[in-house]
């Protein structure tokens, strides 16, 4: 059984996440970043940021020569976004439709639905990661459709991925050990104690795509956000 307070955490935390995502909503209408994209991006990571996301935007937003490091960091939310996107349709589509998860092992292969939806979740999140890609890399480099996609595949697909698996480690570690081994229960998408759980396992997925949109963007394959 959880506890109440663990509830009551949870919809507080996920309430604070809404409020983040409004703010930054408004602000990107009242001051739209350079990078179109961008104004998307705040406010998205603001679901599962709360108030750091916040405080990084109207700390470092309006930086256009910002230090290395807070590039990568720009630019590591800016698959983190895609990643936030990508998990809260597949998350959603999966309790409405079950039977989505079919073609991903569930029932069948998987004893644990969580792989399933592991599998549905990273190919929602990489789609509407390299859409995201796109619309960053293709204008600044003045890109068609066909090469624009290329290259947002090639500065995504590595990120995303070292996204994901942080988040999933999380997701993991709430699932078994917390969840079910602590509390004995069997969380969805459809309690708010799951959508606490996935705003935590978003930061270790920061942890784990730094390194790698560092490398990207110093190489050139990723651009500055």
């Amino acid at each position: 059984m959880i506890p109440q307070w663990f509830t009551l955490f949870s919809w507080l935390a996920l309430a604070t996440g809404v409020l983040s995502f409004l703010y930054l909503l408004r602000e990107m209408r009242r001051d739209p970043p350079h990078m179109a994209i961008m104004a998307w991006v705040w406010p998205i990571c603001g679901l599962f940021a709360g108030p750091l996301a916040v405080w990084f935007h109207r700390r470092w937003s309006g930086h256009r020569n910002a230090p290395f490091p807070v590039s990568v960091a720009k630019g590591t939310l800016h698959c983190g976004a895609g990643c936030t996107l990508g998990d809260i349709a597949a998350e959603s589509l999966a309790l409405v439709i079950p039977s989505i998860l079919i073609p991903f092992g569930w029932p069948g292969f998987w004893s644990e639905r969580i792989f399933a939806l592991w599998g549905i979740d990273y190919v929602f999140a990489l789609a509407i990661g390299i859409v995201f890609q796109y619309f960053a890399i293709a204008p600044m480099r003045g890109l068609g459709p066909v090469e624009g996609l290329k290259e947002a595949a090639k500065a995504d697909v590595a990120s995303l991925t070292f996204w994901q698996i942080g988040m999933y480690g999380m997701m993991a570690i709430f699932h078994f050990a917390v969840f079910k081994g602590l509390w004995g229960a069997d969380v969805t998408a459809a309690d708010p104690e799951f959508w606490f759980a996935m705003q935590i396992a978003m930061l270790p997925g920061f942890v784990t795509a730094y390194p790698v949109n560092w490398l990207l963007i110093r190489e050139g394959i990723k651009e500055e956000m």
